[in-house]
């Protein structure tokens, strides 16, 4: 269950996640196999797959280099503490969680061999002879220590509220090898939202620093250089038997290296694809129509999502300007502008297929397009607003910024351009340095829950509601919908998300099809990210 977070040209673009199939199993125990890298299309609650898969079966080649593509530098390598999902990207292949989602959304076993519990408790046994990159072995204490790192709140973990809830305790029996998880207050997806907690070892808790441009984990690869805003090259695990699926650093196929390159223009990565000299990337826009004949996997999500900065001396703190930008923009058109003609009118601020709770949230809560209403409610107002987008999601993400950049100014509105990185979106938006008025930031969320830190809660810089909501509606509704367990508090998760867009706190504007593509190779996709122990090097 990967949960990416701030996402631009991924889900999870970087995601990380509650699967459909995690409401019925977040209080289960048991695990299945993973299902084995495929080679042709199969459609699941995460991805979907297509390109030109052969039907006969393909020759794996074992001691090969993946060369795979990022679309922006991760920055801090640290998985509980980084924002973005480049970095996460990273991390999969250095960390290991408690349980692991198969392509196809079920639970599996990782570092876990049985998990257990409800909405205020959860317990896992860890598997035996896992050990840390260093050679040591995992312990129990450890993982406990690791979920106390992200549930306190002075920590200020990027992953507080997904990956453990605020002021949750955990306990470890190194004898036994459990650990056992408390919350202070109801998580309806309290074993899986634990469970998918990447793993830092003894070390790396002791000396955080280090996992900025290094790592301490057990996970199936380990960092053997890394260059930041270029590349990062890791290794294959000799010893390595615990992966998800029952994978070991045996398998035929897997890559003995694997350089993660920073290319951050979409058309050259397209071009290092089908010119062999990268075997995996994420690409958007419209150099995808160049790339239709490459394997691929696919997972529908939002793409475009416009933030409104409420942080007292905003323009936009004003409900009422909100409103009247909103309404000065036909949404539809926005969309089709930024997705280069792909995508699909959102329902929701959650990737609609991943979803627990499903329905159309948005409906008709947003403000209906009406320019001259717009321009009367800011008659006589002379604003000026500062708009960031992100410069992963290539040129669609200029044109839509430029489309209301000129929009607005029709409403006697001066609006300036920022483009930003993925890193930047980290380091500057979401820890509160940057001066924005309004963003084109695309979350990738699977879960309601996921949202909650987002748009509630403690501000930057000890928390994560960078955009300054403050949303009693939407407060009280995931207060009442955090006391039931699974599926049957949709309803007030829904509610919870609905107020959002009658304040014109979030407006979410279209959705597309994210697809990675792999020329040399196969992989599979787990909840919008690439499962490392799924890939495989053609022969």
């Amino acid at each position: 269950m990967r949960r990416k977070v701030l996402t631009t040209a991924a889900l999870p673009i970087a995601a990380t996640l509650a699967a459909v199939s995690v409401a019925a199993c977040s209080s289960g125990s048991s695990s299945t196999a993973a299902a084995p890298a495929s080679t042709g299309a199969s459609a699941s609650a995460s991805t979907s797959a297509s390109g030109s898969a052969s039907a006969s079966a393909p020759s794996y080649a074992s001691g090969k280099t993946a060369s795979i593509v990022l679309p922006s530098d991760p920055g801090s390598l640290d998985p509980q503490l980084a924002y973005i999902s480049d970095a996460l990207e990273v991390d999969y292949f250095l960390y290991d969680s408690l349980i692991n989602f198969t392509p196809s959304g079920q639970v599996e076993s990782n570092l876990a061999t049985n998990w257990s519990g409800n909405s205020t408790s959860a317990s896992y046994t860890l598997k035996q002879g896992v050990t840390c990159s260093d050679g040591s072995p995992l312990t129990a204490s450890t993982v406990a220590a690791n979920i106390n790192f992200i549930a306190n709140p002075k920590n200020a973990s990027s992953r507080l509220g997904t990956w453990a809830p605020p002021g949750a305790t955990a306990t470890g029996n190194d004898k036994t090898g459990v650990v056992t998880v408390k919350s202070p207050a109801p998580d309806p997806f309290l074993v899986s939202d634990v469970g998918q907690a990447l793993i830092v070892c003894g070390n790396g808790m002791k000396d955080r620093g280090s996992l900025k441009n290094g790592a301490d984990g057990t996970g199936m690869y380990t960092l053997s250089s890394a260059v930041p805003g270029s590349s990062y090259t890791l290794t294959l695990r000799k010893g390595y038997t615990w992966g998800p699926g029952d994978a070991t650093s045996a398998t035929v196929g897997l890559p003995a290296t694997v350089s993660l390159k920073v290319v951050s223009n979409m058309t050259t990565a397209a071009n290092e694809l089908l010119s062999g000299q990268a075997n995996i990337s994420q690409v958007v826009g419209s150099d995808t129509q160049r790339l239709t004949s490459l394997y691929s996997q696919s997972v529908y999500a939002p793409l475009g999502e416009l933030w409104f900065n409420e942080k007292p001396g905003s323009p936009t703190a004003d409900v009422a300007v909100r409103r009247a930008l909103t309404q000065a923009v036909q949404l539809s058109q926005l969309g089709q502008v930024l997705s280069s003609g792909s995508g699909k009118p959102a329902t929701g601020a959650i990737a609609p297929a991943l979803s627990p709770c499903k329905g159309n949230t948005i409906g008709s809560n947003l403000p209906a397009f009406d320019l001259s209403a717009a321009k009367s409610a800011l008659a006589g107002k002379k604003l000026t607003v500062a708009l960031y987008y992100p410069t992963s999601l290539g040129a669609g993400a200029t044109a839509a910024a430029t489309l209301l950049q000129q929009t607005w100014s029709q409403l006697g509105v001066t609006v300036t351009l920022h483009g930003i990185t993925d890193a930047e979106i980290s380091s500057e938006i979401v820890a509160g340095t940057a001066d924005w008025n309004v963003g084109i930031i695309p979350l990738g969320l699977t879960s309601p829950t996921q949202l909650v830190s987002f748009v509630s809660g403690a501000t930057p810089p000890k928390g994560a509601d960078f955009a300054y909501i403050n949303n009693h509606g939407y407060t009280a509704a995931v207060t009442k919908a955090s006391a039931t367990p699974g599926q049957a508090g949709c309803a007030s998760w829904n509610a919870a998300e609905t107020d959002l867009y009658k304040n014109v706190d979030l407006v979410p504007f279209v959705n597309t099809a994210i697809t990675s593509y792999a020329n040399g190779a196969t992989f599979q996709l787990s909840q919008g990210s690439i499962m490392p122990s799924s890939i495989r090097m053609l022969g």
